[in-house]
């Protein structure tokens, strides 16, 4: 994600760790100032995700591997009974954070199966690079997303999206703005009509920010108003992300998402979910 801090435009990603540290973007804090928070333990980075100091369900998840990470370094000298309680209990405390996104639990039960084997400093190494290995398969995943998302985007088009599935909710490049970024990458001219996303102003606040600081076009509008440009021929396509989606295809993602498919299908405008696989829950 390219942003602009102090003059300077700077290549940062949403979240990160730093040997048992964890750092992130506080969204919280967004539009009005940029501030990177530190995270020192995962029961701070468990408050960070319960706090929405990040968001998104991609960046969620990598914030619960990281946090499990955490909670493995920090019970590094005691004995194999006790890290396993101790990873467990943080496993649940992580998991108590946020209920709705997929990626969080998976990435937890990624690191508790990496720690399932060896001496507990072996256990700890693994939890550590499962935990990495999430974030790596997210960048790639992030990539993936944008090329194939691309292709569906023609030049010229106007595009709605709902609540932020930009970098800041996914590590990157994002899930619904990944396509849109690419697009632009590869010349394409776009337009984007960002939604606020009510009660808490994710597309106002973050997706609008993350527009501005690439120089991509777009238009903060009302979510009501949604219906009204789909109405009148303003809208070629709808992209949004998802926080969980069913073996049956329901997806589940913030509240406003459904009204916008049922008004595309009336109006017979393609609507879009960009996910990775982390946020399909096969059960």
């Amino acid at each position: 994600m390219q942003i602009k801090v102090d003059g300077k435009t700077e290549d940062i990603k949403s979240l990160w760790r730093e040997g048992s540290l964890v750092k992130m973007v506080d969204q919280r804090k967004l539009p009005h100032s940029f501030e990177i928070i530190t995270l020192n333990n995962h029961m701070e980075t468990a408050w960070a995700i319960k706090e929405m100091v990040t968001r998104g369900a991609g960046a969620i998840g990598n914030a619960a591997g990281f946090g499990m990470a955490q909670a493995a370094i920090e019970a590094e000298n005691k004995s194999i009974e006790e890290f396993t309680e101790y990873l467990n209990e943080a496993a649940e405390t992580i998991r108590q954070t946020r209920p709705t996104a997929a990626n969080l639990f998976k990435a937890v039960d990624r690191c508790l199966e990496a720690a399932n084997w060896g001496s507990v400093s072996v256990r700890v190494e693994n939890v550590v690079k499962a935990a990495d290995q999430i974030f790596k398969d997210d960048l790639k995943a992030s990539e993936e997303i944008a090329k194939a998302g691309s292709r569906l985007i023609k030049d010229g088009f106007k595009i709605l999206t709902h609540c932020n599935a930009g970098a800041l909710a996914y590590i990157d490049h994002g899930t619904a703005l990944a396509p849109i970024r690419q697009a632009v990458k590869e010349g394409k001219d776009v337009f984007i009509w960002v939604d606020e996303t009510r009660p808490r102003g994710q597309g106002a606040r973050i997706t609008a920010w993350e527009l501005e600081q690439e120089g991509i076009p777009y238009a903060l509008i009302a979510d009501n108003a949604a219906g009204y440009f789909m109405q009148t021929g303003e809208v070629d396509m709808v992209i949004v992300g998802a926080d969980r989606i069913a073996v049956n295809g329901d997806v589940a993602n913030k509240i406003g998402t459904y009204e916008k498919a049922v008004v595309a299908f009336e109006n017979k405008i393609p609507f879009w979910v960009a996910a990775p696989g982390m946020t399909f829950d096969l059960n």
